[in-house]
């Protein structure tokens, strides 16, 4: 097992934009409908596709 020694700006960068992104899709969905929907969804889609990237690309590393 590899021992890395990482920033902690390394270790929070993807928790902390995908939980700034996700905030930011459920305030506009609360604010309003029609297009403030669809930025909504892209906003949670793109968190939900970028986690599941990210996993899949980590698991192939181990």
């Amino acid at each position: 097992m590899k021992t890395i020694k990482n920033s902690p700006m390394q270790i929070w960068f993807w928790p902390i934009l995908f939980g700034l992104i996700s905030a930011a899709g459920l305030l506009v969905a609360l604010i309003g409908d029609g297009w403030h929907d669809v930025i909504s969804w892209m906003a949670l889609g793109l968190v939900a596709a970028a986690s599941i990237w990210l996993g899949l690309v980590a698991k192939r590393q181990s």
